[in-house]
């Protein structure tokens, strides 16, 4: 492990309670040298599939042998099992609830193991049920950070559970059919329509070669927000390659009530 290993932690447990505080308090009590980095605590309480979408967009642009720790887990204290992920170049700790889908399925051609932790002796001794970020997660990450082989923490499967996600249709050779499927802080609004998938249709150096349909109105398709300045709804290709349904300075979700699974169409002009 690096030097100065780094972890990450992704949850739903927000700010006001401070059970994210505890987990990085008991990393540090194992390892003080870890850097303990928030990616976030608000994703929407028990939403595993908004938190396994914002892992699989942030994971990527950390060091190699970072560890990522992802805790929306509404199971807890049931039978599902905590996981640890190995990949080529990361881990990934959390619930066995399918929070780790697209991770899985995009390196499940590459190196990849997966482990039902039941090493006990890396754990905080259970007072109750309901806080494995703390008792089970947490330690487990930071022993991780100290140099302990993944195998010893516990045995290896290849049953693990994955969820649905929404992939958008290649209705014919002119038309993708998606939907939105997150809304972020400032009501914009993502499909799952990507640049590759556009690509697929045109060259995509030529945004004019494409037009985006939502709720029957066509769409503008920006090249950076401020290029819309008529407070009209537009899209746009976001920052990690998707389409964006936006207002300039306002809420696209708010004044043209975006909701997530909305339909969005995207054709050729």
């Amino acid at each position: 492990m690096l030097a100065a290993p780094i972890i990450t932690l992704t949850t739903d447990f927000g700010l006001k309670d401070p059970f994210a505080g505890l987990m990085k308090g008991v990393m540090l009590g194992i390892n003080p040298n870890a850097k303990v980095i928030d990616i976030t605590h608000n994703i929407q309480r028990h939403n595993i599939f908004e938190a396994s979408r914002v892992i699989a967009m942030s994971y990527k642009y950390f060091p190699t042998t970072t560890i990522h720790v992802v805790v929306v887990d509404p199971g807890v204290g049931s039978m599902r099992r905590p996981l640890l992920i190995v990949t080529e170049d990361h881990y990934f700790i959390g619930p066995d609830n399918g929070i780790f889908t697209p991770i899985l399925e995009d390196l499940k051609s590459t190196f990849l193991k997966v482990y039902n932790v039941t090493a006990s002796h890396y754990f905080l001794p259970i007072i109750g049920s309901t806080f494995h970020g703390r008792d089970i997660f947490a330690p487990v990450a930071a022993w991780l950070s100290k140099g302990v082989d993944s195998h010893k923490m516990g045995e290896q499967i290849d049953d693990y559970m994955t969820i649905p996600s929404p992939k958008p249709m290649h209705t014919n050779n002119n038309t993708i059919t998606g939907e939105i499927i997150s809304i972020d802080i400032f009501g914009n609004g993502a499909s799952n329509i990507a640049k590759d998938d556009l690509a697929k249709l045109a060259s995509i150096e030529s945004k004019e070669n494409f037009r985006v349909l939502y709720n029957n109105e066509h769409l503008h398709i920006a090249n950076f927000y401020a290029e819309n300045k008529n407070n009209s709804l537009a899209a746009i290709i976001n920052s990690f390659g998707y389409i964006e349904l936006f207002v300039f300075q306002g809420s696209a979700s708010e004044k043209y009530n975006i909701k997530i699974g909305d339909k969005v169409i995207v054709s050729l002009a």
